[in-house]
């Protein structure tokens, strides 16, 4: 064929093959044009092209094809005003020359084409190629369903290899680039090959569905298979009128269980149990414990969670708002959700918070499961002494239930939950068993990804769980417990600490709960501090809390019984007394006055720090010790070594040998019926005995702490910050304290500082100098 110039038309994601046909309609006007100037100059002829890029918006030179179909215009007729139905027979490949008009946006699109190579194949080549093209053709046909077998009735009518490769192309379900690969090779030889490799493929990936159908149909028949037989057995029971309880219970477990997220070996598990359920007589003992024991591993939660909260300024902000101070185990939170969200395989931290009752180590645990979004639920652990409440019973036992844990899961129903761990110090053990071991398995982070329970006997994860311990006393939790945990001290509240939480809480809560609407009730911060003071002995702010309801139920009992008029209480530190009493303590009076032989020691205990007066008397006697005061052996001890340290430097501190010696000494610690132990008095014992021997007085604005040796070396102590309150809080001045206690003033409050003068001693003569010298 000579080069010629034909119209062009367009197509995206369609091929138009030689021999075969294309039908389009057409609503594009300038495609109608085409059509009209292909019936009117060209005997219907027409060229298609395809574009390269099925999504390509620009018309460019590069983007279409130079392989292009002639077609033959057979039909072409309007459906309606704005479209038109053509049907297109291909005729041959032919080459592109050039593409004209294509810069002119709305022209018709020209081509200058000639004709493609020939190429010429032997006649028994092109028997025999024909022959297996029509064989393998026919297998396909009869293995793919979607594939119609009138192809095999054109190509059986054709000798011609070149025509059956384009009516066979057409045909196979291959993808538009391939087809494109097929219109563009015009060897007839390479299109057999090509035609080959995609039968061969096709019916790989038919192979390949069918296996996959089969196992699917098989599956779906042993389902169908079991729901038709069970069905059939519910009509025939219904129709009896013999269906039960325990049947439409079954169908009710069998559907929970269905629906559960656990893994395969649990479902196994519940289905070999459902079974045994269903074989049971409803009569037999045994069917409520096995009805029982699958309800417990429906209910449990598996691999159910909650969306953590990940903005890490937001949970800082709602632990300030609901706890005062606590830097450290705020800190720990948020340090946990930070590395949280960088690594996926972050395990949860066991945390314990140990310090004095009242100090917010319950109500801290709630406040940290809202803060990031958790559930959150609570074990009391606190004089439990039997095993089984932890792991569970077995199921053997009658009544046998899940342990504390499993329990606890189960009402929060969801797998990373807060759960707080109350009162751990508080645990006692006896031939029940040791439940603070029971517990190692649950919070150690290498083992409780596979805690067991005996009653569950499966596999539980409580890896996602974050587990809030609290304690009252470190030394009472066991030592291989203490080992897994992050142990946290909770300090008391200092006075204005206390003062703040009572301003920004206290008073507002109880105002709320009460219900006190009809009066305003203002309560001044003096009168905080004179409760605080003089009403209470605490390291938390309980007893405050009591007392400020105290007071507001005063108010509201004077209203309704006394029906009066006023709508606003002002609670000042000068009529307190009328709602609350008298003062209960007075330890800032304990340091009035100096006298002979009475020093002023620190002590910590279980309500925080506060002072300790000891009194030392000496008489005639043959150098007997009398320890009175409900002293514990090491404070005994304490007393022993400050006596001993005197008599070997009796000549250093001026004091007669024989009076030592012939003085009986009694050392007592007021508040008799309180114990007291420890060995952080013994250099206030030291000086008590000192100032008797030598008879002056010591300094009432001065406290002591620290241990003493038989050397006079002075060793440190604990609870520095505890002590220091206590000073405080009793008008202390001057406070004695180790040399080696000086790295822990930064855990001391900075209005605590700012009001105390810390000397700090390494030996006792040292402390001599101070009270006896200057």
């Amino acid at each position: 064929m000579a080069k010629t110039i034909l119209p062009v038309i367009i197509l995206r994601g369609a091929v138009l093959f030689p021999h075969c046909e294309l039908r389009l309609e057409i609503k594009n006007e300038i495609d109608k044009k085409i059509i009209n100037e292909s019936e009117k100059f060209n005997d219907n002829h027409i060229l298609i092209v395809n574009l390269l890029n099925p999504v390509e918006e620009n018309i460019e030179d590069k983007n279409l094809s130079k392989i292009a179909t002639i077609g033959r215009i057979k039909m072409n007729m309007n459906i309606n005003d704005s479209t038109k139905r053509v049907i297109i027979e291909g005729l041959n490949r032919v080459n592109v020359i050039e593409y004209l008009n294509i810069e002119e946006k709305e022209s018709v699109l020209l081509a200058e084409i000639e004709s493609t190579t020939k190429f010429v194949i032997k006649q028994n080549d092109e028997v025999a190629l024909i022959r297996k093209l029509q064989k393998e053709l026919e297998e396909f046909v009869n293995k793919a369903p979607y594939i119609s077998n009138s192809i095999l009735s054109q190509i059986l009518e054709e000798n011609s290899i070149s025509k059956i490769t384009d009516l066979i192309a057409n045909f196979i379900p291959v993808i538009f680039d391939r087809k494109l690969q097929y219109l563009f090779a015009i060897n007839p030889y390479k299109r057999v090959i090509m035609i080959l490799e995609d039968i061969k493929a096709e019916e790989e990936i038919i192979k390949l569905e069918n296996k996959i159908e089969e196992n699917l149909k098989k599956h779906l028949d042993d389902s169908q298979k079991e729901f038709i037989l069970r069905e059939k057995i519910r009509i025939i029971k219904e129709e009896l009128g013999d269906i039960s309880v325990k049947d439409s219970d079954i169908e009710e477990l069998r559907v929970k269980i269905d629906k559960l997220k656990c893994n395969d070996k649990i479902k196994d598990k519940l289905n070999s149990e459902l079974k045994k359920y269903e074989l049971l007589n409803p009569n037999s003992p045994e069917l409520n414990l096995v009805r029982n024991y699958i309800e417990w591993l429906v209910e449990l939660p598996w691999n159910v969670f909650t969306k953590e909260e990940v903005d890490l300024n937001k949970v800082r902000d709602a632990l300030d708002e609901s706890h005062y101070g606590l830097d450290k185990v705020k800190t720990r939170i948020i340090e946990f959700l930070a590395v949280k969200q960088t690594s996926s395989y972050m395990k949860s931290p066991i945390i314990c918070l140990v310090g004095p009752p009242g100090v917010g180590k319950t109500t801290l645990g709630i406040s940290i499961a809202k803060s990031i979004n958790r559930k959150f639920t609570k074990i009391s652990v606190g004089g439990i002494n039997d095993e089984a409440e932890i792991r569970g019973h077995r199921r053997t036992y009658i009544g046998a239930n899940p342990g504390r844990i499993i329990t606890a899961m189960k009402r929060v129903k969801s797998s990373n939950p807060v759960i707080l761990i109350d009162e751990i110090d508080k645990m006692s053990r006896d031939y029940k068993g040791d439940p603070a071991s029971a517990l190692l398995e649950a919070l150690d982070k290498e083992q409780n990804k596979y805690f067991s329970d005996n009653y569950i006997e499966e596999e539980y994860d409580l890896s996602n769980v974050l587990f809030v311990l609290t304690a009252n006393e470190l030394y009472k939790i066991p030592e291989p417990l203490r080992d897994r945990l992050e142990i946290i001290e909770l300090s008391g509240y200092t006075e204005y600490e206390k003062l703040d939480i009572a301003k920004k809480h206290l008073i507002k809560r109880e105002i709320k709960e009460h219900n006190l609407k009809k009066c305003k009730v203002v309560i001044e911060d003096e009168a905080v501090l004179t409760i605080i003071r003089s009403y209470t002995k605490e390291a938390g702010v309980r007893e405050l809390e009591r007392l400020i309801a105290t007071i507001i139920r005063k108010i509201i009992t004077e209203n309704v019984i006394e029906k009066k008029s006023e709508k606003e209480y002002i609670i000042t530190s000068k009529n307190i007394e009328k709602y609350l009493g008298k003062k209960k303590y007075f330890d800032s009076e304990k340091s009035k006055e100096s006298e002979v032989g009475v020093s002023i020691g620190l002590a910590y205990t279980g309500y925080g720090g506060t002072i300790l007066p000891i009194e030392v008397n000496y008489f005639d006697g043959k150098g007997d010790l009398v320890l009175t005061g409900s002293l514990g052996e090491v404070m005994k001890e304490s007393a022993k070594i400050a006596l001993s340290y005197i008599k070997s430097n009796f000549e250093f501190f001026n004091i007669e040998k024989d009076l030592i010696k012939n003085s009986d000494i009694h050392i007592h610690v007021p508040e008799g019926a309180i114990p007291k132990d420890g060995p952080s008095a013994g250099i206030a014992l030291t000086t008590a005995l000192i100032s008797a021997f030598k008879n002056k007085k010591i300094k009432k604005d001065t406290a002591l702490t620290g241990e003493i040796t038989l050397r006079g070396t002075i060793l440190p102590i604990g609870g520095l910050k505890e002590k220091a309150m206590g000073a405080h809080r009793n008008n202390i001045k001057n406070v004695i304290v180790p040399k080696e206690n000086e790295r822990d003033l930064d855990e001391i409050p900075k209005e605590i500082i700012k009001d105390l003068n810390f000397i700090f001693v390494s030996n006792y003569k040292e402390v001599y100098e101070y009270f006896f010298k200057k």
